[in-house]
């Protein structure tokens, strides 16, 4: 299955992340380092300088210096990590939702870069790139040999800069000069659609507009369904990779008029924050299908586990990737930042999803095309060397199949759900009662 990248999610430094944004070192200061620690660090340093001394080639002493510390970082658990100046600025990037490119979504194909579809109203569209266009120099630079994280990042850049792109199209006697200048893209967090007399709402990422974009998705689909003719909503979770926890908590806000919508629970017990949902939902008590499956991680997983544990909604697909941990973005100035896990969360319930994952209350399966079977597409965090064991993990371990096919009338899961709103199908689950919600005490 080819990758596909857009220009914001170049890599995956975002991915399967729960996150929070803070300005300093969070919570209390270390135990000072014992005799024994000052000796480990005298011990790297005397290595360090043999290795720039004597190694056979000349080392960069800056990777070296980065290298140690992501392995320090790693023998934590997956997802803590040493980002560098230009790494810490890509995960702004990525938080904020919008960043200053062409507007293209792009996978790598034949060793040249290939158009998937270029956004809506971008500087790309205006200039005419089309779907299917073959990429093969950036500002006379071949694209052969490089990576597709190196084609995105030249093709990113400031505001008002010009780019040339030329583009192999079939059809076209010659390749095409296409000359471009970058723009603000705004990433479309949420996509959304009015399906007859139901609202599907699509969320692929927590950034800093995900709540903005579900808002006015929701209220554009109750102008386009009438309220009597609106049988309830689809809030689809598939493949999405988290992002920011307290767009996680919006977004289950959203839905729900009470109750506590997710703690974390840090090194010391007292550590406990709890977020809880205000009076009031956006779509007036109607009836909500959440889709989920391997691919659906951390922020997506404390939305499902929410509106799951309090009964609002029903959830279908397969059980969720498992990653229940907190990463804190601590900045450390010009040098980048460091990324590194310090809670755990639990759903309403109490329970921690780590190692584990949401069970979907309705599994329904999603099979795999013909050119696809045999691929190992199961994703969850119980695979991750290395990860936090979860207190409730268990020998099956996390996720499942990471897959959604890319028509609706194939997707199985998806009509499943509409099967459920409109009365086609039935379920004890559904509809879910939220008084018999069993929260934490």
């Amino acid at each position: 299955m080819m990758r596909k990248l857009s220009l914001l999610f170049a890599g995956a430094l975002m991915g399967a992340s729960a996150m929070s944004l803070v300005y300093g070192v969070p919570g209390t200061a270390a135990n000072a380092a014992g005799a024994e620690t000052y000796k480990q660090l005298a011990i790297f340093g005397d290595i360090f300088e043999r290795v720039r001394a004597q190694y056979v080639t000349p080392p960069d002493d800056k990777a070296l210096v980065e290298n140690a510390i992501n392995g320090m970082l790693t023998s934590l658990d997956p997802h803590s990590s040493f980002m560098n100046a230009e790494a810490a600025q890509d995960m702004r990037v990525q938080t904020k939702g919008e960043f200053g490119g062409l507007g293209i979504e792009v996978t790598m194909e034949n060793d040249l870069v290939k158009v998937i579809s270029p956004m809506d109203d971008t500087p790309a569209a205006k200039a005419g790139v089309l779907a299917g266009d073959f990429i093969a120099k950036i500002d006379g630079e071949e694209v052969r040999g490089l990576t597709l994280n190196d084609a995105v990042q030249k093709m990113r850049g400031p505001v008002s800069t010009p780019i040339t792109l030329t583009i192999l199209r079939e059809g076209a006697d010659k390749p095409l000069e296409i000359k471009i200048v970058r723009d603000i893209i705004k990433v479309q967090a949420v996509k959304f659609r009015a399906e007859d007399d139901v609202g599907y709402i699509k969320i692929t990422s927590f950034t800093e507009k995900t709540y903005d974009d579900l808002e006015a998705a929701i209220a554009s689909i109750k102008k386009d369904i009438p309220k009597d003719k609106l049988k309830g909503y689809v809030l689809d979770l598939r493949l999405n990779p988290g992002g920011l926890l307290d767009q996680a908590v919006s977004v289950s806000d959203a839905f729900l008029d009470r109750g506590e919508i997710v703690s974390t629970r840090g090194r010391d017990p007292k550590d406990v924050t709890r977020f809880d949902a205000k009076p009031g939902d956006s779509i007036d008590g109607k009836p909500v299908v959440v889709l989920i499956n391997g691919g659906s991680a951390s922020a997506s997983e404390i939305v499902a586990g929410a509106l799951q544990d309090l009964r609002r909604a029903t959830v279908v697909g397969t059980q969720s990737f498992g990653k229940g941990s907190v990463q804190t973005i601590i900045p450390l100035g010009e040098n980048g930042a460091l990324r590194l896990t310090t809670a755990l969360y639990y759903t309403p319930s109490g329970k921690s999803i780590q190692g584990k994952g949401i069970a979907p209350d309705i599994k329904v399966d999603q099979p795999l095309p013909p050119e696809l079977q045999g691929r190992d597409l199961t994703r969850g965090e119980s695979d991750l060397k290395g990860h936090i064991k979860g207190a409730e993990e268990e020998d099956a371990g996390s996720g499942s199949v990471a897959y959604v096919p890319p028509e609706a009338k194939d997707d199985i899961q998806f009509n499943y759900a509409l099967d459920l709103l409109r009365g086609k199908k039935t379920d004890p689950a559904f509809p879910p009662n939220p008084d018999k919600a069993v929260l934490n005490q």
